[in-house]
């Protein structure tokens, strides 16, 4: 019975609540972004945008770790990527603005991509090794400038809950602007909004924010690379809840 008022709660009332909020978040992040205010609007809206999701969807969020990050220095992210809800929990509960390394399709939703463009977000491209190399360095020119970049080394969605393979793009950037990683381990999505269904489930969610990882003598061939992408796979996974162990 109480998930059929919650169904009815969500496609009536949440639904309808969450479109108008994310027209409003992009037309407000286009707008800002394009007057000059790419510093404010890149951020702020889409934080208030993914707060206001996960207390509407009744997604109680607990952080830890937030101590860890020094807000005048930039940082790549990296975490684990259980669901849709990964980017509501890391946007509206880190604490600190943000550029996303995102799947190029992303730029294909009406209004959401036109914003993320805007908002010098990074889509990355894997149709070919060059483009994949062009969306590396477009991160890095975001990292110049005093940006952090929030990356998923699966590259998707985990249809288990579990880790997958970490692939080493986002260590690459790191080593090459000398700049230090950042693990988060995300509990809770896979559960909220699992992969072949828009209907969310409400649930806690966690996120834990880890000691930084240093890059300065990190071994810059191909095994270090791999080899600093699993440690900090095994840095996030120490802090999963038991049943995506």
């Amino acid at each position: 019975m109480k998930r059929l008022f919650y169904l009815i709660y969500y496609w009536l009332i949440f639904m309808p609540i969450f479109l108008v909020l994310t027209l409003l978040t992009a037309l407000t992040t286009i707008v800002g972004c394009l007057l000059g205010g790419e510093r404010i609007f890149s951020y702020y809206p889409g934080m208030i945008w993914s707060r206001l999701t996960c207390y509407l969807s009744f997604c109680p969020v607990k952080v830890r770790g937030r101590e860890h990050i020094d807000r005048k220095r930039s940082y790549v992210f990296v975490a684990n990527h259980q669901g849709a809800f990964d980017i509501f929990l890391i946007y509206g509960f880190l604490g600190v603005p943000i550029k996303w390394v995102m799947k190029a399709g992303i730029g294909k939703i009406p209004f959401v991509g036109a914003a993320c463009r805007a908002a010098g977000f990074i889509f990355v491209d894997h149709s070919t090794a060059k483009a994949a190399a062009r969306s590396v360095a477009e991160a890095e020119r975001s990292l110049k400038k005093g940006a952090s970049v929030v990356v998923f080394p699966e590259g998707s969605r985990s249809h288990t809950g579990k880790l997958g393979r970490f692939k080493k793009g986002a260590y690459q950037m790191a080593v090459d602007q000398r700049l230090p990683i950042i693990p988060i381990t995300l509990n809770g999505p896979f559960e909220v909004l699992p992969i072949g269904t828009l209907n969310v489930h409400p649930r806690h969610m966690e996120m834990v924010i880890h000691p930084a990882v240093s890059t300065e003598q990190v071994d810059t061939s191909h095994k270090g690379m791999q080899d600093l992408a699993d440690h900090t796979r095994t840095i996030i996974a120490s802090a999963l809840w038991e049943k995506y162990q």
